[in-house]
């Protein structure tokens, strides 16, 4: 149902709208009445409808400041207003700034009917419109691209897990399923005619070594001898591809040369990132016959550029990996790799494996590990960082050697400090001046006793912030009550204020005040200023204008329909109540 507010400072007609209408045929429902613009902006904060039904004439706030208010803090409320003959030009000029629809009084319940029907229809069509599957499909093909890039960069750079990865993938057409993966990278080099006649004898040697593939990158040569159809550049000038001094249009010549040799081997993806060609590698057959594809398919590759375009590549190759969440460590090793391409001598492919000695099996303290550590240190429960240290003490084996297994919880407790200094916490608070974290792991016998450290250090570092958060919440409470208390008086003072004193956000604010004080801020704030209001009633002889204006309010006829609001009477009747109480007291 859509949630609607009815503000009118006439009793006669807030009732009359809530029986005279069947809102909840309509698939309306009345959360909330309110007597005046002021009052309804305050109650909206608390009830957040979906529309606003209101007169245009009231006390404190009309209906057009009302729909203005509305309208900046939430865009999508629909406002109604509801106004007499003598305002209708008036009424009808707001349509086209902050007012949907407008009724003129008088009007019957089958005119209101009318309206809301008609106001209904338009938000459901909104909302269709939102939802429309084929609109959201357009969209989303025309947009694919452009998600599909950036699914590859997160591969490349991020951590997520395998189900993350694989369902995104689904989501945006990309077949990832596979038994290992690789990432090589290709550059090309457009620094001057030396330099490409070095990279091209190179590439010539490469392929004299490699003479026995050659027969297999025949059919892809074949395969691509329309692509020397499409290296002519501007019709019937004949400017070529390689006289072009367009860097960008060579390297989107490579990518295409690239990518349907890659497709050819079926062999993964090829995509730009970062002005580098980038050939995921997703080995669906595994062992040696996979490796040996992704040769053929860079070598394929390197081929076909040298040919059709005469412009010198060098690709670097990282180790072929198990998990698509080791795409990154693969990534960082293949563009280590291209780095080699400025050794002499050095072959156009360049394997990280043949110029860097690989261990097997390394231990690595992973993004993905240390952001699963990180938030159950910060958020999560005990049984959650269990089984995140249960994750990361599975990577140790018997195979791994004492300096690595070392090093590998020297990079998990160093998260577990950087956690706990992010959080405001000091190590030397939790363990004592003069810790000596790592060197105390280091004298431990054995690996289970070296865990069973890491797992005490983590626990009590997960509490201390458990316990601190717990503290920073009370902390803003107090200083927004402190700062309330002491700023009551103006009639200014609001949430945005209190917060850029505390210099945090108004929401992370609402959320962290009402769970501790059980009240909103503005119900605290009236709490407050009613209180006030009645002690200077008791004790002093101000008048109720002078009152109004020392706890905050800058219209006396507002002070008053407040306290009336709040107390049950006036602040006259209140002044004589209390000093008859106080006689009474005397007197016994």
């Amino acid at each position: 149902m859509y949630r609607v507010l009815l503000v009118d400072d006439e009793e006669d007609v807030r009732e009359g709208l809530v029986v005279e209408v069947d809102w909840e045929a309509l698939d309306f429902s009345i959360v909330g009445l309110a007597e005046n613009g002021r009052e309804a902006l305050e109650m909206a904060e608390r009830v957040e409808p979906d529309i606003v039904v209101t007169d245009i004439s009231m006390p404190f706030m009309d209906g057009l400041e009302l729909a203005k208010r509305l309208r900046e803090r939430n865009p999508l409320v629909k406002v109604v207003i509801l106004t007499g003959y003598d305002e209708f030009d008036y009424a009808r000029q707001a349509v086209s700034l902050s007012v949907d629809e407008y009724l003129l009084k008088p009007f019957s319940a089958g005119h209101l009917t009318e309206l809301l029907t008609r106001l209904r229809a338009q938000m459901a069509a909104e909302v269709a419109e939102r939802e429309d599957v084929q609109q959201l499909r357009d969209h989303y093909y025309t947009s694919l691209p452009l998600i599909q890039a950036d699914l590859m960069a997160t591969l490349l750079h991020r951590q997520k897990s395998p189900e993350y990865i694989h369902d995104k993938a689904k989501q945006c057409g990309l077949d990832l399923l596979g038994e290992r993966y690789g990432v090589s990278v290709l550059t090309l080099h457009m620094d001057g005619e030396g330099k490409r006649t070095l990279r091209r004898e190179q590439a010539e040697t490469s392929q004299g070594r490699n003479a026995e593939n050659v027969q297999q990158g025949v059919d892809s040569e074949r395969a691509g001898a329309e692509r020397e159809n499409t290296l002519e550049l501007g019709q019937g000038t004949g400017q070529s591809l390689r006289q072009s001094e367009d860097a960008e249009l060579k390297q989107f010549a490579a990518l295409n040369i690239a990518a349907e040799v890659w497709t050819e081997h079926g062999a993964g993806h090829a995509f730009m990132h970062q002005e580098t060609i980038v050939l995921l590698y997703v080995d669906r057959w595994g062992g040696a016959e996979g490796e040996k594809r992704q040769q053929q398919a860079l070598e394929n590759v390197m081929r076909s550029i040298n040919h059709y375009l005469r412009i010198p590549a060098t690709v670097g190759s990282g180790q072929i990996v198990n998990t698509l969440a080791g795409v990154k460590h693969a990534y960082e090793d293949a563009m280590l790799a291209l780095d080699y391409r400025l050794v002499p001598g050095t072959d156009p492919l360049i394997y990280i494996a043949d110029v860097e000695r690989q261990t097997a099996g390394k231990l690595r303290f992973d993004e993905l590990k240390q952001q699963t550590l990180t938030r159950c240190l910060k958020a999560g429960t005990q049984t959650e960082l269990e089984e995140a240290l249960q994750i990361i003490f599975r990577e140790i084996t018997v195979e791994h050697g004492r300096s690595d297994i070392q090093l590998y919880l020297i990079e998990v407790l160093t998260t577990v400090w950087k956690a706990a200094q992010a959080s405001g916490e000091a190590m030397e608070d939790i363990f004592g001046a003069g810790f000596q974290l790592y060197a105390d792991l280091f004298r431990l016998p054995g690996l289970s006793e070296a865990q069973g450290k890491v797992r005490e250090v983590c626990l009590l570092v997960q509490h201390r912030i458990a316990s601190g958060r717990q503290h920073v919440y009370k902390d803003i409470v107090e200083q927004a009550l402190s700062f309330t208390k002491e700023h009551y008086a103006d009639p200014d003072l609001s949430i945005q204020k209190v917060c850029g004193h505390l210099h945090i956000s108004s929401g992370y604010f609402c959320g962290i005040f009402k769970k501790e004080v059980q009240l909103t801020f503005l119900q605290y704030l009236m709490q407050i200023r009613m209180e006030a209001a009645k002690e200077l009633l008791r004790s002093t002889e101000l008048k109720s204008f002078e009152i109004a204006g020392q706890v905050g309010f800058a219209e006396p006829n507002y002070f008053s329909f407040c306290f009336k609001k709040h107390i049950g009477v006036s602040p006259k009747e209140y002044r004589k109540q209390a000093a008859l109480t106080a006689s009474e007291g005397l007197i016994r």
